[in-house]
């Protein structure tokens, strides 16, 4: 971000930090609202890696450099990419083995309303 280059690395942090969250939880709001093909589902896949591999980037700190900190920090983000690994899910038994197992890492913040959703 060009100003990014004006600001010192901990504000130019907590900046992209705010971009990413708001931008995530409007992404999260629209995706509820749509409906997804497994190609489909594979793509978003993708468009988010590529998101956590682009806020990687942008960040300074080495503390927001493996993507477990980066969703600690932005838990919107976090969602998201919950929200694209459950899409990615074949059966109700995967579904269930995947949360579960997120949630033994303490890495899962979607509700089970929102899970149903």
């Amino acid at each position: 971000l060009p100003l990014c280059a004006h600001l010192s690395p901990k504000l130019s942090d907590e900046l992209v930090m705010e971009v990413l969250g708001t931008v995530a939880k409007r992404l999260e709001v629209s995706l509820k609202k749509c409906r997804f093909t497994a190609l489909g589902a594979l793509s978003l896949d993708s468009d988010m890696r590529d998101l956590l591999n682009y806020a990687k980037g942008r960040l300074d700190s080495q503390e927001y450099h493996s993507n477990v900190s980066l969703m600690k920090a932005c838990v919107s983000l976090a969602r998201l990419m919950q929200i694209s690994r459950l899409l990615n899910v074949d059966d109700l038994e995967d579904v269930l083995d995947l949360i579960s197992a997120s949630k033994r890492k303490n890495n899962w913040d979607l509700s089970l309303e929102d899970t149903k959703a």
